[in-house]
């Protein structure tokens, strides 16, 4: 009596997985994207990084500028990569392939996720060109079993939180122009409004509140206690990872109401 539910579960993780492949292979056929979406985590870190740890600007307690920032900018390439990722979905739609999904045997939860994850490969490819850069500059970086695997964990989980909040929001307007009209008015705020850069200790008392309703906040804070050996970070990282495992979930249930109206 088993046999009927598992094989369509089996199914359904079938077809997921072949939305995770596919966008293996656009990452594959077009391998420039990824040098040039290593250019603004070079500028971060090489310049701004360099810089601000020269003229101690900023107070970062016993972690150099470098150390700090490091984990900040991994965050911000994740997000600045997965919040564009609804325009993939605009396109989909015109071109009739968010039809195909639809009528597949996939269940919505399980579409919207895998396609939510399938970002998550974009974000990895940041995480290795980040860590080279660090690297470089002689970060002082944890690289353990534990640690390494909470970053791609943490990656994830970021990857999969703001491509489905990109989903949600193409699913909400019609054009590509209107999307990446939002698009940008959202990435500054949650990057400014978060410890990527900065201690929230060091922020304008109004501003404290928006930072700790942050998602991105709690992704950096993640990282950084997983990649920076004397840690610096606010809460724990099961801490951190539940909350955004708790967001995440919720963006997915969302998105999944709102999924059908990208076909229309």
């Amino acid at each position: 009596m088993l046999d009927a539910p598992v094989g369509r579960l089996e199914g359904a993780l079938g077809q997921a997985s072949v939305i995770v492949g596919l966008e293996a292979r656009k990452l594959a056929h077009d391998p420039t994207e990824l040098f040039l979406r290593a250019i603004q985590p070079a500028l971060w870190l090489v310049v701004f990084g360099s810089v601000f740890s020269v003229i101690h600007a900023i107070p970062t307690g016993s972690e150099t500028y470098l150390e700090f920032l490091t984990p900040g900018i991994l965050a911000q390439s994740v997000l600045f990569i997965a919040i564009f990722y609804g325009i993939a979905s605009i396109r989909e739609r015109e071109l009739g392939i968010i039809t195909k999904f639809l009528v597949s045997p996939t269940p919505r939860l399980l579409l919207v996720g895998s396609r939510g994850v399938s970002a998550s490969l974009r974000g990895l490819s940041q995480a290795v060109v980040v860590l080279l850069l660090a690297t470089a500059l002689r970060v002082p970086l944890s690289f353990t079993v534990v640690s390494v695997g909470g970053v791609l964990v943490a990656i994830v989980l970021g990857s999969t939180l703001f491509s489905t909040l990109s989903m949600i929001i193409a699913s909400l307007v019609r054009t590509q122009e209107r999307f990446l009209g939002i698009g940008q008015l959202l990435t500054m705020p949650l990057f400014f409004a978060s410890n990527a850069i900065y201690p929230i200790a060091i922020m304008p008392a109004w501003l404290r509140p928006f930072a700790y309703g942050n998602p991105l906040t709690y992704l950096v804070d993640a990282l950084r206690g997983l990649m920076v050996p004397s840690g610096g970070s606010l809460f724990p990282v099961a801490e951190d990872l539940g909350v955004l495992l708790a967001i995440t979930l919720g963006l997915i249930a969302i998105a999944s109401q709102l999924y059908p109206r990208l076909a229309q």
